[in-house]
């Protein structure tokens, strides 16, 4: 058996402080792409059973005690995205200095 072969990578990344910022923004607007994704899927998935014929009220039920576990699932990340927004919303606009 070989050894394996691990290429030299260096990682050095530079990114200012306002970009770092709007990154951190990007991504919980992402994130809230996504979640709105979700929401729409579940919304459809209702929509698909009551169209369906022959569903009883038990299955109605099932979907709905499902749709309800998603879409607390779904509030619970926008609880941790709202602190998230919070704290990058309260960061200072420009890097912060440092005394020497």
């Amino acid at each position: 058996m070989s050894q394996a072969n691990i290429p030299d990578i260096n990682p050095n990344i530079t990114v200012t402080y306002e970009e770092a910022v709007n990154l951190l923004l990007a991504s919980i607007a992402l994130e809230e792409l996504g979640l709105a994704h979700l929401i729409n899927a579940e919304a459809e998935k209702i929509q698909h059973v009551i169209a369906m014929s022959g569903v009883t009220v038990g299955q109605l039920l099932d979907v709905n005690a499902s749709v309800r576990k998603v879409l607390q699932d779904i509030i619970k990340k926008e609880m941790l995205l709202q602190f998230k927004l919070e704290t990058v919303t309260g960061m200072p606009t420009s890097a912060p200095t440092t005394a020497s």
